[in-house]
């Protein structure tokens, strides 16, 4: 199995009062006023010793993710902190869960930056790609009605920067470039491996079978990541593949803890995010007109934002959140594998305000005690860790040209 440790990096210190004006709504419109930029570099560099941590430990990869105009996560950009980690770190990977696509105005401008992660990495980067929330496209100005177009269209001018030697020209319907010929390549080839997380778009999880990319489950329940490997796996026989456990990954919940007691009280911090406290975001915004498509806006109304989630006791008793002792999050986690099945599986540890010690024992437990278990337990599922496969995991070796008929 392929291990992880994440964290949104939240930034729960800010005036509740402030938020639950507005019912509890904290992303994209909650004034900056009430940022506090000591606090901030205090948080920042917090992070920065749990996730060299996690590397003492033996956690396998860092999962690192991006978002804007929200308290919830303090990374503005991904690939910035992936930078520091890939100097930092010696042996663990760094899985960017993932570049927001449609966002960026310059394709090519990413694709520089992922290069010189991967180069000073010495090969650890995981470039995933996600489409991005529907807030982030209204807090960069992008118009969400084109959001899946540009997220294709960039994924695909990507793959030939990689893919084939410049220069070239790109002539698309949202990109345009003249020359497209950057000097600064990945250190692996022909480019670092694509990983697509997500949460109840099918579009997308067909899209990832399509590309024989492994799709990650963030936060879904055992019932809905089953739905999804059914999707996936019907769309990997219409291309021609048998998906495996290395295509499937997930995201869940957890906080380990000495004792249950403690672990209950750093558990509850997640429904911080949830929207218990404060950190909702507004529906209309997570899913602005023309973001889904009307199938993947009936699944989003049903299962996420239009109503607060479940309480904490509930989501424990639904394995939504883990929280306890090693021994009793072994357990849990052993259900879901058994299960769900992924061979990628990264361990959300805390969130809201749990603080840097419990954040530290936290990482510590998982690394000493927990992963090990769950590696025991994955070797007996036949959940091979994707780096251990000896297959192809993406359309890599297929010739760029194949792939991309937008270029002239």
């Amino acid at each position: 199995m392929h291990l992880m440790y994440f964290t949104e990096q939240p930034m729960s210190d800010y005036p509740e009062e402030e938020a639950r004006k507005a019912g509890g709504i904290s992303a994209l419109m909650l004034s900056n006023k009430h940022f506090d930029a000591v606090d901030g570099s205090r948080l920042y560099n917090e992070r920065i010793e749990e996730y060299l941590y996690a590397e003492e430990v033996g956690v396998d990869g860092i999962m690192l993710n991006e978002h804007h105009n929200a308290p919830f996560c303090m990374q503005a950009r991904v690939n910035m902190y992936a930078s520091i980690l890939a100097a930092m770190t010696k042996r663990v990977k760094i899985v960017l869960l993932g570049n927001p696509l449609p966002v960026s105005e310059n394709p090519i401008q990413l694709a520089e930056e992922i290069a010189m992660v991967d180069m000073i990495s010495k090969g650890r980067l995981v470039s995933g790609f996600v489409r991005g929330g529907g807030s982030e496209q209204l807090a960069n100005n992008t118009n969400p009605a084109y959001n899946r177009e540009r997220f294709e269209e960039a994924h695909d001018l990507l793959i030939k920067i990689w893919s084939e030697p410049g220069p070239f020209r790109w002539e698309g319907n949202h990109y345009q470039f003249r020359v497209v010929n950057p000097w600064a390549l990945p250190l692996q080839k022909p480019h670092p491996r694509i990983w697509i997380p997500g949460v109840s778009s099918i579009e997308t999880v067909t899209w990832a079978a399509e590309h024989r990319y492994p799709y990650i489950c963030l936060n879904t329940t055992i019932q809905q990541t089953q739905d999804i490997w059914e999707v996936y796996d019907q769309a990997a026989q219409r291309v021609g593949y048998k998906s495996g456990p290395e295509q499937r990954g997930y995201l869940i919940r957890c906080h380990v803890a000495d004792t249950e007691e403690k672990a209950m009280k750093n558990g509850r911090e997640f429904m911080w995010m949830l929207g218990e406290f404060t950190g909702l975001g507004h529906p209309v915004w997570f899913s602005p007109p023309g973001y889904s498509s009307p199938e993947s806006r009936r699944r989003r109304a049903e299962t996420q934002v239009t109503q607060r989630a479940d309480p904490f006791e509930k989501q424990l008793e639904n394995k939504n959140i883990i929280a306890g002792t090693p021994d009793q999050v072994i357990a849990s986690l052993k259900q879901i594998l058994e299960e769900t099945r992924p061979s990628i599986l990264a361990l959300w540890g805390n969130d809201g305000k749990v603080d840097h010690k419990d954040s530290m024992d936290c990482i510590r437990l998982m690394g000493q005690e927990v992963m090990p278990a769950l590696r025991e337990i994955g070797k007996d599922l036949g959940l091979d860790s994707p780096f251990d496969v000896d297959s192809p995991i993406s359309l890599a070796e297929t010739p760029a040209s194949e792939l991309l008929p937008v270029t002239v």
